[in-house]
């Protein structure tokens, strides 16, 4: 069964900007369908402070053949033990919106047990870069919406030059992150959401772009000194 990680990790500076060039996640690694390398921002910060671009995070966003793929790689590689330092969620595909190269849809759907259960909601898109000025002005809104949602659990932004852009959200439940893409929530100017994706539909921002949604199954280790961020989580029964 194909299996997706999103991973956290501080590294030496050095090592951070080398993998904006070369990812060290070879492609031929066993297991591997596609991996992206990104360093981690902050959501909704303002585009010339610090925490836009935190260097020395990085986010790590890996689909894979299987789960034990993924366990020989973080337990016998070298940069695979680098990522088990830091923390990870192991994620089962729900549905996604749109399309991105490089990642495989599988055709096993998972289910959640209710519109009450967490969630996780992964965006990527590749930029127009003439699109860049206007998608920063749409986004940064929706950025705010869901750093301070009450539902979210954990949510941050990463990008890898020049174009690639991503966003990633733990939700308590899956109605919270519905209710918040419909615009139907308490926070303040609450279509945020809504009027972006509508702005995008008028003039898109990208030349790729995907949601997708996964049903979380486990997570390790710890990031910004918080573990367990995801509540509730049955383990994965392996055949």
């Amino acid at each position: 069964m194909n299996i997706y990680s999103y991973h956290l990790v501080r590294v030496p500076i050095l090592l951070a900007i080398k993998g904006l060039v070369f990812n060290p996640i070879r492609k031929d690694t066993n297991g591997l369908i596609h991996s992206e390398y990104m360093t981690a921002m902050t959501l909704g910060s303002p585009i010339l402070s610090p925490a836009r671009f935190l260097a020395k995070q990085i986010v790590v966003f890996a689909q894979w053949e299987n789960e034990s793929d993924l366990e020989h790689y973080l337990e016998h590689n070298k940069f695979g033990k680098l990522l088990a330092k830091g923390w990870h969620t192991r994620l089962l595909f729900i549905r996604d919106w749109g399309h991105i190269s490089g990642f495989k849809i599988p055709k096993h759907k998972a289910k959640l047990e209710s519109e009450f259960s967490p969630v996780v909601a992964v965006t990527i898109a590749k930029m127009k870069p003439l699109a860049i000025p206007r998608f920063l002005r749409w986004g940064r809104p929706v950025e705010k919406l869901v750093r301070d949602h009450k539902g979210t659990l954990l949510s941050l932004a990463s990008i890898k030059f020049p174009n690639t852009v991503s966003t990633f959200s733990i939700w308590k439940t899956e109605k919270e992150m519905t209710n918040m893409v419909h615009g139907h929530t308490e926070m303040p100017k609450p279509k945020r959401h809504l009027n972006a994706m509508k702005e995008r539909e008028r003039k898109n921002f990208h030349f790729e772009f995907v949601t997708l949604r996964f049903k979380p199954i486990s997570e390790y280790g710890t990031w910004n000194g918080r573990e367990h961020f995801i509540p509730n989580l049955m383990p994965i029964i392996k055949k």
